[in-house]
């Protein structure tokens, strides 16, 4: 029987023949020179062209979606089909350098995921995503309490336990890194960020950045709500009771009284509190 390998290293593919054999050579070149005991497993997601071909002529073991059905679904596929305690993540259109797995795969040693931030001048990354990108990422910040470099980055290594723990809260979507992100911020482990360059990619982005923004976005606030209820409902608690309370001064001031509005505001607000702690006490009661 084979050996097992350290390391299982997944990417996902859709359409990418032009790409998807460079880098498997390069990923096993690197980690063989490491000397990391390793696997490369290509998911092809319903690719129409060589896809799968190339990928398992370069050396990866593939795993083929009859139809396109996600780059959350590819990944998932790819992790169950792992068999190394430390899980990678890679994109095949050639755009993370495949050497840097090597440095991420060593940061574990102290940390639970090492994450390769796209954050060296010259990212590639196309001007039309940066505001959305940099919005997202300060929203992500404030409801996870945490500095985050890149939160959606597709280079970067983990411990199989905190992934299987939350495995069952990952979209099959462009929103699992951003998932799988805050997850592991929010619970308290330990995720360290080491700037990787961001080249052009071969072929086409799969990325649709309206609707995708939009699903990150509410995918941020209902993974925050999981583990941090009240980072939402304390603040919007606090702004119906002081709306409350600014109308009531008004209305003293105008009518000498008190209006339903103003009662309703408060009233609204303290309902809004307790429902954030009782969600906080669920929350806390399950970690």
């Amino acid at each position: 029987m084979a050996s097992r390998p350290a390391v299982s290293v997944v990417l996902p593919a859709f359409n990418e023949e032009e790409s998807v054999a460079r880098v498997v050579t390069a990923c096993r070149r690197a980690l063989a020179q490491a000397r990391i005991p390793h696997e490369i497993i290509v998911v092809n997601d319903g690719s129409v062209d060589k896809t799968a071909d190339r990928a398992r002529k370069a050396g990866a073991r593939v795993v083929s979606h009859g139809l396109n059905i996600g780059y959350g679904a590819s990944l998932k596929a790819g992790f169950r089909a792992a068999r190394g305690q430390v899980l990678a993540m890679l994109d095949a259109d050639g755009t993370y350098p495949e050497r840097e797995l090597v440095k991420l795969i060593r940061a574990l040693e102290n940390c639970d995921m090492a994450v390769g931030a796209r954050t060296l001048s010259g990212a590639a990354i196309p001007w039309e995503r940066r505001p959305a990108k940099w919005l997202l990422t300060r929203w992500a910040e404030y409801l996870s309490e945490r500095p985050i470099p890149d939160l959606n980055s597709g280079l970067r290594a983990f411990r199989r336990e905190p992934y299987e723990r939350f495995q069952g809260l990952m979209p099959n979507r462009f929103s699992f890194t951003t998932t799988l992100t805050l997850a592991l911020e929010c619970h308290g482990y330990v995720v360290t960020y080491h700037p990787v360059e961001y080249l052009p990619r071969t072929g086409t982005s799969k990325i649709r950045p309206i609707t995708d923004t939009v699903n990150f976005f509410s995918l941020v606030l209902r993974t925050v709500m999981y583990f941090k209820p009240l980072k939402i409902f304390l603040p919007l608690s606090g702004m119906m009771i002081l709306s409350g309370t600014a109308l009531g001064v008004l209305k003293l001031i105008q009518e000498h009284g008190i209006s339903d509005a103003t009662t309703l505001l408060i009233v609204a607000g303290l309902q809004t509190a307790a429902l954030g702690l009782m969600a906080d006490l669920v929350v806390k009661r399950h970690r």
